[in-house]
């Protein structure tokens, strides 16, 4: 009679685990010893970076009523504003007399001129730079001269106490032109003329009106009279230009 042996069975893909084993757990090592050095070097060179540059500060606004809220900025661009200082003005050497008891009174008083109370008591000088550089014109009243259109009611016009002829033009002469021109002439409370314009020109082109107008400026009036009193006024003449 025959026997048989017993048979030992492995489990099938033990073998191949066993002999894989060694070589992914070396590989799992490497990896993860990779990542850590890669990991160690990036939080290096971030930590040095932060490290040369300066740090910002942060401002923080807190805003609890609306009211609270400044303006926005002007988009007008205004010009700089310049500060002018006052003239110092050098104070007296003498004082302002004031009344002491005759046994105080010095024996030896230097008394004060009215020129010199005057700066004493005059107000500084303001510029006027400080107020917003606005300009003050100051009109004389009696330069106030009316325009060529504008009426003047008077009693009495002005009268011509000299008359200049004007000089007849020598283009005009010799080609033997003629012709007539209108002026007006500005008569100020002097009788003297401030201004002459041409109401009418004589159409020839040969010089009267230049001729007319500096004539005009040689004459001599007796001024206008508007309530007793001397007044500027416009008057306008003709001139003839004929040749003799």
């Amino acid at each position: 009679m025959s026997s048989k042996s017993p048979a030992y069975v492995v489990p099938y893909g033990a073998f191949e685990l066993k002999r894989s084993y060694q070589r992914n757990f070396g590989l799992a090592v490497g990896i993860v010893t990779l990542v850590y050095v890669l990991a160690t070097l990036i939080f290096i060179f971030v930590t040095h970076r932060g490290e040369g540059e300066a740090p910002v500060a942060v401002r923080t606004i807190v805003i609890d009523d609306i009211a609270n809220l400044a303006p926005p900025p002007t988009l007008q661009r205004l010009p700089p504003r310049v500060a002018y200082a006052a003239p110092q003005v050098q104070a007296p050497t003498v004082g302002i007399p004031q009344a002491v008891p005759d046994e105080e009174a010095p024996e030896n008083v230097t008394m004060a001129t009215q020129q010199e109370l005057k700066v004493i008591s005059a107000p500084p000088v303001e510029d006027l730079g400080e107020h917003g550089g606005e300009e003050i014109v100051i009109y004389d009243i009696d330069e106030l001269l009316p325009k060529p259109d504008e009426f003047v009611p008077v009693e009495e016009m002005p009268v011509a106490v000299k008359k200049v002829e004007p000089k007849y033009p020598d283009l005009a002469r010799r080609a033997g032109i003629e012709g007539t021109v209108w002026v007006k002439a500005l008569v100020d409370k002097s009788g003297k003329v401030r201004d002459v314009i041409i109401l009418k020109e004589s159409g020839a082109n040969a010089g009267f009106e230049e001729a007319a107008i500096k004539a005009a400026y040689e004459y001599v009036y007796k001024p206008a009279i508007s309530n007793g009193q001397p007044v500027a006024v416009w008057v306008a003449y003709k001139v003839n230009f004929k040749i003799k």
